[in-house]
């Protein structure tokens, strides 16, 4: 085994990968560099070795010398062309750490003195760090994560709802910077929505089950379609009960189909223009995070498993939940809101995350309590209003919703109390409501409601067969 040996030095400028030669800078000896002859900060050829040896245990694997059993018949009946898979640890150290061949060759003749076992040599098996050797990357395992996470929700199940501090710990650690990370295609985090930008509007749908009740709502729209005053908030994905929140979508149809009508049953779907800036969570960008960086970098793994982590727990968070699981389910959802609406580093005002009732492009958008406010319709006090949903003609009814607003004289007329939800469809009663000190961050575009009468529903589906096979009983004589 040849080789300059592990006292030998090598400068930062011998070594192209900027954090490997950044951390020679910062902690190296100054010295004498064994292979450009030049004077600066190094590293040991050993010092390197204990680099490489530890990238090769967090990131590559050592591949199988010879073919299994299954390749071995399929290789002797000329069915497989067997070719060991990987790369040379040589190869490995000259791509990762960017030097010249004769460093990488040093570097690994340490590391094989380093691995020589005199009994395993006389088996014939085969140095870790032999020359032929080859590795390949190992992929990262996110189990760690998932299974801590799964421990998380067990215990926001079973044992503590309140004041835990398990799961601050676990929300923390995971969102902790979550706006920094980058993004394949530099698609944001964090999406700002709001006035003079790309999201300026989300609509919003709720279901009505009689006629009388549709025009009760178009009286006041702003109150009866915009979220509920908290004492009727009934719990939701992201949202426990009596906390008020905005659930909305980016397309008219998906808030419609959101909401489940049945056949029969009337939606009255409205646009609401976003008259603040908002900040978002984007769910869907956490799947295509970007992890940049050096395998001699000991934080690049850790970055590297907590963006598969992420992209697991997006999808975990938009899984569908089947009705009679929602109380339970939305449980982990509803303490991550809750986390984001008043820990969030930027301050959030919500999530952005994919519907699962609609194509690709298609999300559902959810506003924290704070953003969740609808501006009240500029409705003078003493305003009588009148709904009307159809007119007759010779040929039968013809649905035609129209709402007259009959305003008082200027003198006998102030403008309407700032109050949410003190209409007849919440039954909530004018003494009862509580003052709303919250700004308003959205406003009802009254032009866009539309009322929509159920008819049928469309299901997708994938269908299965199902076999069924009859035989007779053995029977045995003994």
């Amino acid at each position: 085994m040849a080789g300059r040996g592990e006292e030998s030095r090598l400068c930062s400028d011998c070594v192209g990968d900027p954090f490997l030669s950044s951390e020679i800078r910062r902690d190296g000896r100054h010295g004498v560099c064994s292979y450009c002859e030049g004077e600066g900060q190094t590293f040991s050829v050993g010092e390197m070795a204990d680099r490489v040896e530890s990238v090769m245990e967090r990131h590559f694997h050592l591949t199988a010398c010879e073919a299994d059993g299954v390749e071995y018949v399929m290789m002797k009946e000329g069915d497989l062309d067997w070719e060991r898979k990987g790369e040379t640890i040589i190869d490995l150290i000259q791509n990762h750490a960017e030097v010249e061949p004769a460093v990488a060759e040093d570097i690994q003749v340490v590391l094989e003195r380093r691995h020589y076992d005199v009994e395993l040599a006389r088996m014939g098996e085969e140095n870790p760090f032999g020359a032929t050797a080859q590795y390949a990357e190992s992929g990262v395992d996110d189990t760690e994560p998932r299974v801590g996470w799964l421990s998380f929700e067990h215990g926001l199940k079973t044992e503590a709802r309140y004041f835990s501090r398990m799961a601050e710990w676990t929300l923390q650690s995971v969102f902790e910077g979550i706006a920094e990370h980058s993004t394949h295609g530099n698609r944001p985090i964090v999406v700002e929505a709001g006035p003079n930008t790309a999201m300026n509007a989300i609509y919003r749908a709720r279901v009505f089950q009689s006629n009388e009740r549709v025009e009760q709502a178009l009286r006041r729209p702003d109150l009866e379609i915009g979220p509920p005053p908290s004492k009727f908030a009934t719990a939701g994905r992201m949202n426990p009960h009596g906390i008020s929140v905005f659930y909305g979508a980016t397309d008219p149809m998906i808030a419609l189909a959101e909401v489940r009508p049945p056949v029969a049953s009337m939606v009255i779907v409205g646009r609401f223009e976003l008259i603040r800036p908002l900040r978002l969570l984007d769910v869907e960008a956490l799947r295509v995070l970007n992890v940049e960086g050096s395998v001699f970098d000991t934080t690049y793994f850790d970055r590297l498993q907590k963006a598969k982590f992420l992209k697991w727990l997006s999808q975990r968070i938009t899984l569908p939940i089947m009705p009679d699981d929602e109380p339970y389910e939305y449980l982990p959802t509803q303490a991550i809101a809750d986390f984001l609406a008043g820990n969030a580093d930027p301050l959030l005002h919500g999530i952005v995350y994919p519907s699962v009732q609609g194509g690709a492009g298609k999300s559902n958008v959810v506003l924290f309590h704070k953003a969740a406010r609808v501006q009240p319709m500029d409705i003078p006090n003493g305003t009588e209003i009148s709904v009307s949903s159809a007119y007759f003609t010779e040929d039968g009814e013809e649905i035609d919703y129209r709402v007259s607003e009959e305003v008082p004289p200027p003198a006998a007329s102030s403008r309407s109390l700032d109050v949410p939800g003190g209409s007849a469809i919440w039954a909530m009663p004018p003494e009862s409501v509580e003052y709303d000190s919250r700004e308003s961050f959205l406003k009802l575009d009254v032009s866009s409601l539309q009322v929509h009468h159920v008819r049928g529903i469309t299901f997708k589906t994938d269908a299965y067969p199902v076999t069924r096979h009859r035989s007779n009983k053995q029977s045995w004589d003994f």
